[in-house]
């Protein structure tokens, strides 16, 4: 399969090479216009009882809450004052004659003192969109934002703009803005640390090429499955770490695998040959456990992971083509040329297998496993430790950086103006008033339940209330609260129920349900190929285990940080004291995945040593020596990648940063340097155990690099040179 793959590389190199730079040339312009198809995902399912309840209680009262709230502030005047009063009642007639805009409502129009802040000097004004969904008020909302900021003569006071529609759009500007911090940082450390790598400036800019094609191919394929399904803006972020980041490290490894091919005297084209067989496989089976694994969050009924499921499989898909087929391409175009630009103090050397620092340091573990084993494995539980108290919730304002206009917006009504900390939740009763009046009575006697009132005027077949409660929306508590009220029955009516914790309920419910599938099917899936690429059904129970060590410790890190509230004021975030389970779900996918990852790297080269005739002791040295600077390269630039959206202004992305450069750290020092040395010594031989069934389907249908036994491609190849 490879020998045939290499050989179709090197004779389509000159059409693979205008496909690089097709890929580029779409991805560049086409594929970038997905940052207009994203949407904020959904964390809740369209089938979900909170959707279907929103949608009947908009269908009866038309919509409820504004889509974009525009807050009039004077340092100055009050509202009472006439030139303020002119200022926004001329901004709010204005505001009503915009197309798409269904309705406005303000103080002027309604006299109610919700409308005023507390010190009189801020009023806001409520804007309904036309949008029949999400997409639609966004699009509508970015036409028209400049127009609703001008409207009236408000050169007095101070507009600013909230609402679901600003904060989206909030969210989408600082998720752009924060791609270009992250790229800021991130390349130019990028290029410094490869060019030490490998010493030469033309394989330094290999790697980076490679990226960039892989994060234009990810945006591209994303933009064609947005015209399908919801992509979460979050998706951007994503696909820039983890598509830059995994052909980064898929070129390292077949970039160093060519280099010591010429090292050892082949030829370019032996070079190539021998690289796809051995590093391309590799790379083949790591990108395919990554791949599958992200599908593993489809089986979770919240489509906001799917979105962003889709758009990783789709960088990585791409950065996995990249590696096994345009990087071969290029180096065969190259040659020895790959060296150019070399170091003056840097030399070539063949590489040394059976003595260095990894060869060293991994004999120095299986000496002694035991004790190396038992106070690591304490030391990881240590730190995943505060996932026992760690607790669900979800996001809000507090997510988006300090200043953010919406985010401003949001918390000054809630601070400022009259029953603005006050949380409710809309209850709809279609039924007689003798039915609502039961409702109301019930609703009242829940626990921690205010009041309940009339919302607005009634229709002729239902009544809307709004239910005013003393909870922290996050909390468990306000969760059983939507449940007990969706637990009401009133004889001859229907209730409906939104907003409030209505919609975390339905997710929870999801995620639960969804968890355990989700779980085993990433386990299966990367056992299944594992044992595909080893042959051995005792390295993938133990690469699981490995794997759920590390992603515990890493998320009880995270926990710590964002949980508890943490290292906040180094980080620059605000804490809720909570961890929204979607985001929960897509680190476990992620980081699983990714730990896997440095797995695949290094077993591969021990497989290869056991196949040459090496006992375990060693393979695993040689395997430990050949790819402990490279996995550490590697670890090292992944970190750079990921670590760079640790500086978001977005918490969410924050952590999701910051937990996978953790993971990354953990998987390449504590699990690569000594859990797995430490394991392998002793299970010994029986690393390598299969059942006899199970040996013959290795046989079979086994990802190898050859169906005959491992060997350099024949030296008959320099003829065909």
């Amino acid at each position: 399969m490879y020998s045939l793959l290499g050989r179709a590389v090197i004779k389509a190199r000159w059409l693979i090479l205008v496909g690089i730079a097709g890929v580029f040339a779409i991805g560049a312009t086409w594929g970038l216009g997905v940052f207009d198809e994203f949407t904020d995902g959904g964390y809740v399912s369209s089938d979900s009882r909170t959707v279907r309840d929103a949608e009947a209680i908009e269908e009866e009262f038309g919509p409820i809450g504004a889509d974009v709230v525009v807050l009039y502030t004077s340092d100055s005047m009050t509202v009472d004052d006439p030139a303020f009063a002119e200022a926004v009642e001329g901004a709010v007639a204005d505001i009503d004659g915009i197309e798409d805009v269904e309705g406005v409502d303000s103080f002027f129009s309604t006299r109610s003192p919700a409308f005023v802040s507390e010190d009189g000097h801020s009023t806001f004004a409520a804007v309904s969109l036309a949008g029949a969904s999400d997409d639609e008020t966004s699009s509508i909302y970015a036409e028209i934002e400049e127009e609703l900021r001008g409207a009236g003569d408000t050169g007095d006071l101070e507009v600013t703009l909230g609402g679901g529609a600003a904060i989206f759009a909030d969210l989408n500007e600082q998720v752009q803005h924060d791609l270009e911090i992250a790229e800021m940082i991130s390349m130019p450390l990028l290029l410094l640390i490869m060019i030490v790598v490998f010493g030469a400036l033309v394989a330094a800019s290999l790697p980076l090429l490679i990226g960039g094609m892989s994060i234009l191919g990810g945006f591209a394929i994303t933009r064609v499955i947005a015209e399908f399904t919801d992509v979460s803006v979050f998706a951007a972020n994503v696909i820039t770490i983890i598509g830059l980041g995994m052909s980064i490290d898929y070129s390292l490894f077949v970039l160093r695998r060519f280099r010591e091919e010429l090292a050892h005297g082949r030829s370019k084209r032996v070079a190539v040959l021998n690289t796809v067989a051995t590093a391309g496989r590799t790379v083949m089976v790591s990108g395919v456990i990554i791949v599958l694994s992200m599908g593993g969050l489809l089986l979770v009924d919240v489509p906001f992971l799917h979105g962003i499921a889709y758009g990783v499989m789709s960088a990585v898909a791409v950065a996995m083509l990249s590696a096994l087929v345009a990087l071969p391409a290029l180096l065969y175009l190259l040659g020895h040329r790959v060296d150019k630009g070399r170091l003056p103090w840097r030399r070539n050397a063949k590489p040394k297998t059976d003595t260095g620092f990894w060869h060293a340091l991994a004999s120095g573990v299986m000496r002694r496993p035991v004790l190396v084993l038992l106070p690591v494995l304490a030391f990881m539980a240590l730190l995943a430790s505060p996932i026992l108290d760690i607790q669900f919730g979800g996001v809000d304002e507090r997510d988006m950086p300090e200043d953010a206009e919406s985010r401003v917006v949001t918390e000054t009504l809630a601070s400022d103006f009259p029953g603005g900390e006050e949380e409710q939740f809309q209850v709809m009763v279609v039924g007689d008033e003798t039915a609502v009046a039961e409702a109301t009575e019930e609703l009242s006697a829940l626990d921690d339940v205010d009041e309940v009132l009339p919302a607005q005027e009634p229709t002729a077949d239902a009544t809307l209330l709004n239910v005013f409660y003393d909870l922290d929306p996050f909390s468990a508590e306000a969760r059983e609260l939507i449940e007990d009220s969706r637990a009401i029955d009133v004889a001859g009516a229907d209730l409906f129920i939104t907003g409030g914790a209505s919609d975390r309920v339905d997710m929870f419910e999801a995620v639960a349900d969804g968890l355990p599938y989700m779980l085993g099917y990433i386990v299966i899936v990367t056992m299944v190929v594992l044992f595909l690429a080893f042959g051995s059904i005792v390295l993938p129970i133990k690469a699981v285990l490995m794997n759920a060590v590390s992603l515990g410790a890493a998320l009880g890190i995270v926990v710590w940080i964002f949980g508890e509230g943490n290292l906040s004021e180094l980080l620059a975030f605000t804490p809720s004291g909570y961890i929204d389970p979607s985001n929960l779900l897509l680190m476990i996918a992620l980081l699983f995945a990714l730990a896997t990852d440095y797995e695949v790297f290094l077993l591969s080269r021990v497989r290869e040593e056991w196949d040459m005739g090496a006992d375990n002791r060693a393979a695993v040295l040689r395997g430990m020596q050949s790819t402990g600077s490279i996995i550490t390269a590697a670890a090292l630039i992944l970190i750079v990648v990921v670590g760079a959206f640790a500086f978001s202004g977005i918490t969410f992305m924050k952590m999701i940063g910051l937990g996978m450069a953790i993971a990354i750290f953990l998987d390449a020092t504590v699990v690569r340097m000594l859990l797995v040395p430490a394991t392998m010594r002793l299970l010994g031989r029986a690393n390598w155990w299969v059942p006899g069934p199970l040996g013959r389907l290795y046989a079979k249908y086994g990802i190898k690099e050859t169906d005959e036994a491992p060997a350099p491609v024949e030296e008959r190849e320099h003829a065909k040179v």
